[in-house]
């Protein structure tokens, strides 16, 4: 044996280097695999239980302009950009036969106007009032409303031929062929929209909208801005769920005052809308994850004395990050999971 040693002592010796690097390797790799211990001090402030839904800009006065009738565009007066005011025309149809149809009816009507004269002051003035009579007296007044009617449906058709905007703002589509062409309602459109008036639309499911009401203030955040926070509050939210989502949601909308003359904020810019649904002050609380529970009640493991101790607790207030102490525990003490 000690021959056999001693002839192979070189290789014993690296068999056993081999087998003291791979101890110490496999040491390292299992200390290092370890679990670290994590820890968080109780905390003494604000607890704030907040929720954030995401929505698009979108304007409360906004009109999609089209004639009511058909005929030959003769002009239009704007284009895709431009400002106009409340009751400004924007475009007109030919009017030459709306016109000389409304004098026809205005003669029709002067003609009616002169029988009825005759009727009624000359030829049964001093009359006694028959059944006959009385009947020829009505066709007279009869006549005379509706040729009265006719001039008023044909003054209507001459100010259908003038489009004009119901409210000012920036004219965002002209959807409209040269004039000189012929249209119908359908191929004459025209969109305005009031930059002054844009807001923020958001959708909120059936278990978030629980927690909103009408007036309560939030921060907009808009995708554009991520570094400019808008205050606002709420106007008012829907009564019934919006149609062709996938969800039951509902429409909020949220008002916030900033000035738009520079069109900083137009329509389709999303954004996220976070409200404070719940706050409470001066609380004690710590991260929710180090909160166990066991058999219905809370507990969580804490430092005393440099000693490791179970500690069960009362909680109260509870958000997404952390939870409310009411019991059990002091401030700046130290918990672990």
């Amino acid at each position: 044996m000690f021959n056999f040693i001693k002839k192979r002592w070189k290789l014993l010796l690296i068999v056993l280097l081999v087998a003291s690097l791979t101890f110490v390797a496999f040491n390292n790799f299992y200390a290092g695999k370890a679990k670290k211990i994590e820890t968080a001090h109780v905390k003494r402030g604000t607890l704030e239980e907040k929720l954030t839904i995401s929505g698009t800009v979108d304007a409360e006065e906004k009109a999609t302009l089209r004639f009511q009738t058909s005929g030959r565009l003769t002009w239009v007066g704007v284009k895709e950009g431009d400002y106009v005011k409340k009751y400004q025309s924007i475009a007109s149809l030919d009017q030459r036969e709306v016109r000389k149809t409304l004098d026809k009816y205005l003669n029709t009507y002067m003609s009616e106007r002169a029988d009825f004269d005759q009727t009624t002051k000359d030829e049964y003035k001093d009359q006694v009032i028959s059944d006959a009579i009385k009947r020829t007296l009505n066709k007279a007044q009869y006549d005379l409303s509706s040729a009265v009617l006719d001039v008023e449906l044909k003054n209507l058709s001459v100010e259908f031929a003038n489009l004009w905007t119901p409210i000012e703002g920036i004219v965002t589509k002209v959807g409209a062929p040269y004039a000189g062409v012929n249209i119908t309602p359908a191929t004459a459109e025209f969109e305005i929209v009031n930059p002054n008036t844009v807001y923020f639309s958001a959708n909120a499911d059936q278990t978030e909208v629980v927690s909103l009401t009408s007036g309560l203030a939030g921060d907009l955040t808009l995708d554009p801005y991520p570094d400019a926070t808008l205050s606002g509050s709420i106007k008012n939210i829907s009564f019934t769920p919006k149609t062709g989502e996938t969800g039951t949601v509902y429409n909020v909308k949220f008002i916030f005052s900033d000035d738009n003359s520079g069109y900083k904020y137009r329509l389709g810019m999303g954004g996220d809308l976070t409200f404070v649904t719940k706050k409470k002050e001066d609380v004690l609380y710590l991260p929710n994850k180090f909160a166990k529970s066991e058999n219905g009640k809370k507990y969580v493991k804490v430092i005393r004395d440099g000693k490791d101790e179970k500690i069960f607790v009362e909680t109260g207030m509870e958000t997404d990050n952390n939870i409310e102490i009411s019991a059990g525990l002091n401030a700046d003490e130290i918990v672990h999971d």
